[in-house]
């Protein structure tokens, strides 16, 4: 095909007021998106509510309205987060994990391509978030092991399970919406495995990409061998003090004494007559003689050594085996350690502190720093709203870091083996997996039929308990389907798409529609580093249709460029949420993403604009 060329001399449509309407909405809300002063689901009500409010000129009712909330899409991508959630309970990925570890854990090379196998083969059929969740604390194994820092690990662990959902229809959310899209404006829905030929061409791009170039470009933010209190810097925050029968904390509590310091810190541990003392600390009362340790900055440190009564003790200088204790109460002991926990992406204690959350007292736990990518906090912790990928060091027993592995909130970065599985399960999730996809993917029952069924088997068989499916699903991405769903009718409606393709034609006249197929592709995988992926097809997919109709190419094709491209945010650690989830363990700065992904990003421009005209033409 030749050259792109406009229809009625390369003419735009005139720019009505409910065009520019629908185009102010769209700002504003991109303008949220980014900034994220809230929460992106909250944002997508908000449009939701303003074009049914704004019906006559946005063209959607109440009906189509919520219409978003009852969408086929909407409702398969709430059953695949429960059916996701029974494969993780039965802790296959761990055990594949394991034997990764065990099998692979004396050759790096094999090693990376081990876990990026897994990530992205599992990510095809499973949610891609607890995979990673998975792999991360896989990967501090695997470096103790190998002496691999994690950093080399972890950004190759995120991208390839980004990419191991093109591999079906139900690998993301995205690949799901853009069908429900599809479905509407061209009558042509995804089959379960419509793009899996392109999708693994995409997928092996990513993981030869990462096996090979991909470790000369990603630095090694994290040592291995470094100890926890090294990683974190807690060198000069950590201090012994001894309490003086003429203390002035003598007779407090724990909590009375910090409140009386009036510095920013805690008391981490009591050592009274060579017991340690550690969780729940609050109403412990101090006597004389009792070594405290001090999570504070050395000057607070000597003005308290002056004004309460304290002394450094012999041995000042605290390490991590210090640390790493047992509490001896009247209860039986307790074991202690120090772990680090990241802030899961969607988590409900977002946007909340520390102290607002009472995080002590409610996790029996002590928080020694946050790692916000390549930055530690230690000053003014406890004022510091959580962000999605905080990396939280920790000091809590052994119960306490489980709570924390079963808690959806969290991801412990340590261990394999703390959450309790349902192994015994597996064949029966792994069943109901296979008869989910079968199923839709030989139309026996559409895929939103299936995998509601797949719900009612996971709960019926006890791969999910009851209580657990409402847990498992990320609230947030519903309610932004939902949302933004009515959004695309709209661009549609008020001839908004068909403006906007009429002038990206116009810029790209004289260029050949392969050409033009590419940049969509391109410019879609840019937007989405920025804004969600879901956000991404529902603003291009009417658009690249509407250019594709324009110049005679087929709308199919470029659907599947948009859809592609929303699975690349691999610029930015926001872009994606397995990037925010890697940050703070890597200890990654944010341009890492762009040096690392930038390259990527071009090459798989070209695979899959290369394989988009091979499968299917334009």
């Amino acid at each position: 095909m030749g050259p792109v060329v406009l229809s009625q001399a390369g003419s735009v449509p005139p720019l009505t007021a409910e065009i520019l309407l629908v185009f102010a909405i769209v700002a504003v809300a991109l303008v949220l998106f980014v900034l994220e002063p809230l929460p992106i689901d909250i944002v997508a009500l908000a449009v939701l509510v303003s074009l049914i409010v704004l019906e006559p000129w946005t063209g959607v009712g109440a009906e189509t309205g919520v219409g978003g909330f009852a969408s086929s899409a909407t409702l398969t991508v709430l059953a695949m987060f429960v059916i996701s959630e029974g494969i993780r309970r039965t802790g296959l990925i761990n055990m594949i994990g394991d034997a990764i570890a065990e099998r692979y854990g004396s050759s790096q090379y094999k090693q990376l391509l081990a876990v990026l196998g897994l990530s992205g083969g599992t990510a095809g059929f499973i949610n891609n978030t607890p995979v990673v969740a998975v792999m991360i604390p896989m990967v501090s194994t695997l470096s103790e092991r190998t002496g691999i820092s994690p950093s080399k690990l972890l950004i190759p662990i995120s991208y390839t399970a980004m990419l191991g959902g093109m591999l079906t229809l139900i690998g993301t959310s995205t690949n799901i919406l853009a069908s429900d899209v599809s479905a509407r404006l061209i009558g042509q829905p995804f089959s379960m495995f419509e793009f899996t030929q392109l999708g693994a061409l995409v997928l092996l791009t990513g993981v030869v990409y990462l096996g090979t170039v991909g470790p000369l470009l990603i630095p090694e933010r994290i040592k291995t061998g470094d100890k926890l209190i090294d990683e974190f810097g807690m060198a000069e925050y950590l201090t012994e003090v001894v309490v003086t029968e003429n203390s002035d904390l003598v007779g407090l509590t724990v909590a009375q004494s910090v409140a009386q310091l009036n510095v920013e810190g805690d008391v981490i541990q009591v050592i009274r007559d060579e017991r340690v003392y550690t969780e729940p600390l609050a109403r412990k009362e101090i006597r004389p003689g009792d070594i405290l340790v001090l999570r504070t900055d050395q000057q607070s440190v000597m003005t308290f050594l002056e004004t309460e009564g304290l002394e450094l003790a012999p041995d000042a200088p605290v390490s991590e085996d210090t640390l790493d204790a047992t509490a001896e109460e009247l209860e039986p002991s307790t074991n202690q350690e120090l772990v680090e926990i990241v802030v899961a992406p969607g988590a409900s204690i977002l946007g909340k502190t520390l102290e607002t959350l009472s995080f002590r007292d409610r996790y029996d736990a002590t928080v020694l720093a946050i790692r916000r990518g390549g930055d530690v906090i230690h000053a003014r912790m406890d004022e510091r709203k959580l962000r999605p990928g905080d990396t939280l060091l920790v000091q809590a027993s052994e119960t306490t870091v489980k709570r924390f592995a079963n808690d959806r909130d969290f991801i412990v970065a340590q261990s394999l083996t703390l959450p309790d599985f349902r192994s015994e399960r597996i064949p029966v999730a792994l069943g109901i997996v296979g008869a989910v996809v079968g199923l839709a993917a030989f139309e026996v029952l559409p895929i939103v039929v299936s995998s509601l069924g797949g719900i009612v088997a996971m709960v019926a068989t006890g791969c999910v308990k009851p209580e657990e499916v409402y847990q498992s699903v990320d609230w947030s991405v519903i309610f932004l389907l939902a949302g933004l769903i009515p959004l695309g009718v709209a661009m549609e409606r008020t001839g908004a798409a068909e403006w906007l393709a009429a002038v990206i034609l116009l810029v790209t006249a004289g260029l050949s529609p392969a050409l033009v197929l590419g940049l969509f592709y391109l410019f879609t995988a840019l937007i989405t580093n920025l804004i969600s992926n879901n956000a991404s097809v529902v603003l291009m997919i009417p658009v690249a249709v509407e250019a594709a109709t324009e110049i005679g190419a087929d709308p199919f094709t470029f659907v599947l460029a948009v859809t592609f491209g929303a699975s690349t945010a691999m610029l930015t650690p926001i872009g994606y949420q397995t990037n925010l989830m890697v940050y703070g363990p890597g200890g990654y700065k944010f341009t890492d993403f762009l040096r690392v992904g930038a390259p990527l990003q071009l090459l798989l421009a070209v695979v899959t604009t290369v394989g988009l005209l091979v499968f299917w033409g334009v």
